[in-house]
């Protein structure tokens, strides 16, 4: 071996040294340090130079490794960014100082409340990944066409990649091996997309801005330096981000409509229409849109980046919370966690699902239960219900439904009459084989208040097949407040079915259109029983009703039989949205007090309510109390015989302590 340097043999002088088999003689030697030295000067430099501080405490090595620590993907493709690099800045903050709620002291990074959302999981759901199987499997043909159309929405960084690219078209075929895709709505997905269009371009067509992202805060109050280093993207304020623009381009879906045959008819189906049925509303022109909900804010401030403890806070920040909901999709995803390779933890899920349930029990549906009348053989009662979301409920994929359970019993606790009930498969009992009608009054138990979209196929018979939809044979989902047939959005909002002709639907008691509520009555037969009755009305809302699997599964397909037994695995109980109940005693005795007092509006726009009583009530001056219990302050005044009364400007749920004849009569408010 001896390797020979300067023409000498391996014996050398004496003078030389051996390292890895290469003689070097003196001359190559002080060469050797020479280099050796630079070496380590310049390793010492880098060293210094990768923990000099960037813009803030921390060196670029210990930047790298900490922006690298989450388990959110880190890819940067030619047009965007993954999560996980969004995660260095927004995630948590070691040091306790940026994303923190100072009210509260809590965390609130976007990154964390994003991660275990239905938004962050949209192409992992494994109910959309077996229904997109089930799609292609019925019209193979449509394949490619229905995957690309469905993922722009699910997968939209990856589907928008291909595009933007001038790639051809991202397919299902494509999904489980990109990293773009498994990443969901991810943050670019929404903070990218550019001021052209949007608000304008529906079904997935999203158009990026390839330099930009776009936040809530005017341009001098961020410092842009920071996102441009990391990211190379220079960050600015933009009006779509806040006022649901951004939201319009997945929440509007129009799809084609195929024959029997596979063939193409010519017509569109409108799969959801979100942002028009918040168009069609009071909300849109009173300033309440999809982030007054689905991102509530806090005042603040709050630093935005984390380990940049120097960055001015801002106010108000928006928890990005994006709870919708489906609390039994969450529920299958935080079991199913692992097997889906979803990167959050079950505590992060345990939240996402506390503040879905908030979100369906305290900002959805507001019902009232009355006695109408009473004879010897049948009670008659109303159920006012009043949608107090944004849009309609339930809204978007059509799956969704919401039903009324109507109880009565007697002094015994016997059952005199039921509507409603699930059986052991989760499905509602008397739910006709086709499409159950809607209702304005019900007189039988087999009769039963659904809310939901049923989609007709081109023979005019009810189907779960998206491309087989042409029109809607039923849609009487609850319209939200201020809705109106003669709005431009009627046409991608409208009712369908028997609701068109019920005079209370969408109606208040002078027959004016955009209560945003229905009124179902109830006669119900009580066989002579003139004991005091107990009747009780409950609203569930179910996101996968059984029918709606049916056709799915009878098909199989790898994904098809992981939903199928997921779900068989899930508790797939409906969740609780309102109850309100109501006891009368025997024939003759007087009415309770309670049902003698009257609140209204609730919801509250303004956060003014009227207090009103029937006549020979007394009323004492009323206390207020938060949805936990807190005595808050509140502007009351005298009017007439009853109250006026300011609510505090905090947006939530609150309680009316009265004091009327000598009883305790509490009522629930809301304030929008």
């Amino acid at each position: 071996m001896a390797p020979i340097l300067g023409g000498r043999g391996s014996q050398g002088t004496g003078r030389s040294r051996y390292l890895s088999g290469v003689v070097l003689l003196p001359r190559s030697r002080k060469l050797f340090l020479i280099t050796g030295l630079v070496g380590l000067v310049m390793l010492f430099a880098a060293w210094t130079e990768a923990n000099r501080p960037v813009r803030g405490p921390h060196g670029r090595l210990a930047l790298a490794l900490f922006r690298s620590a989450d388990t959110l993907p880190v890819l940067r493709s030619a047009y965007f960014w993954t999560s996980g690099r969004c995660a260095g800045c927004h995630g948590r903050d070691l040091l306790f100082e940026a994303s923190i709620d100072p009210a509260t002291g809590q965390d609130v990074n976007v990154v964390d409340d994003w991660r275990s959302s239905l938004m962050a999981n949209s192409s992992r759901d494994p109910f959309f990944r077996a229904k997109l199987d089930h799609e292609v499997l019925v019209n193979p043909s449509h394949g490619d066409a229905i995957s690309n159309k469905c993922l722009s929405c699910h997968a939209p960084l990856a589907v928008h990649e291909e595009r933007l690219a001038e790639h051809p078209p991202f397919t299902l075929a494509m999904l489980d091996t990109s990293t773009l895709a498994k990443d969901g709505v991810s943050c670019l997905a929404c903070h990218m997309q550019g001021l052209e269009g949007t608000g304008n371009n529906f079904s997935g067509d999203l158009l990026f801005d390839s330099a930009h992202v776009y936040g809530p805060y005017a341009d001098d109050q961020i410092n842009p330096a920071i996102m441009q280093y990391f990211v190379g993207f220079t960050p600015g304020y933009a009006d779509h981000i806040v006022n649901s623009k951004v939201c319009a381009g997945c929440h509007t879906l129009i799809t084609e409509t195929l024959d029997l045959d596979g063939n193409l008819t010519g017509d569109h189906f409108v799969e959801q229409a979100t942002y028009h049925e918040w168009k069609n509303s009071v909300y849109s022109s009173t300033g309440g849109t999809c982030n007054t909900c689905h991102l509530p804010r806090i005042e603040g401030p709050v630093i935005l980046a984390a380990e940049y403890a120097f960055l001015q806070g801002q106010t108000p920040f928006g928890k990005h919370h994006l709870a919708g909901a489906n609390v039994h999709m969450l529920e299958i995803l935080k079991a199913n966690r692992q097997e889906l390779h979803i990167p959050a933890t079950g505590a992060q899920f345990d939240s996402t699902i506390a503040r879905t349930k908030a979100m369906l029990t305290e900002r959805t549906l507001d019902i009232d239960l009355e006695l109408e009348e009473r004879t010897e053989d049948t009670a008659f009662y109303s159920l006012h219900v009043e949608n107090l979301a944004g849009h309609r409920f339930p809204s978007g994929y059509p799956s969704r439904r919401a039903f009324v359970e109507f109880v009565v019993t007697d002094a015994a606790g016997d059952t005199l009459f039921a509507s409603g009930r699930i059986d052991d498969s989760y499905e509602v009992i008397g739910h006709d084989a086709g499409t159950e009608p809607h209702y304005d009054v019900i007189r039988a138990p087999e009769q039963v208040q659904i809310y939901e979209l049923v989609m007709g196929d081109v023979n005019g018979d009810p189907t779960t097949v998206l491309e087989y939809a042409k029109s809607p044979l039923k849609d009487n989902r609850l319209v939200p407040l201020g809705f109106s047939t003669t709005h431009p959005s009627y046409d991608t909002t409208r009712i369908a079915g028997e609701a068109l002709t019920d005079a209370d639907f969408n109606h208040d008691n002078d027959g004016v259109e955009g209560s945003g509520s229905d009124v179902v009555h109830y006669h119900v037969p009580v066989a002579g029983a003139n004991g005091s009755l107990h009747a009780q009305a409950r609203i569930f809302y179910q996101p996968i009703p059984p029918a709606w699997n049916a056709s799915m599964f009878d098909f199989t397909s790898e994904k098809i039989d992981a939903f199928r037994e997921m779900l068989g695995a899930s508790d797939g109980t409906p969740t609780l949205v309102a109850a309100d109940s109501l006891s009368v005693g025997p024939v003759g005795m007087e009415e309770p007090v309670a049902d003698r007092v009257h609140i209204h509006p609730s919801p509250s726009l303004d956060g003014w309510i009227r207090i009103t009583a029937e006549d020979a009530l007394r009323m004492d001056v009323p206390s207020v109390f938060d949805a936990r219990g807190r005595s808050v302050h509140a502007r009351v005044e005298r009017e007439g015989a009853g109250w006026r009364i300011a609510l505090p400007p905090i947006t939530g749920v609150y309680y009316i302590l009265l004091r009327v004849n000598g009883s305790s009569v509490v009522e629930r408010v809301i304030r929008l």
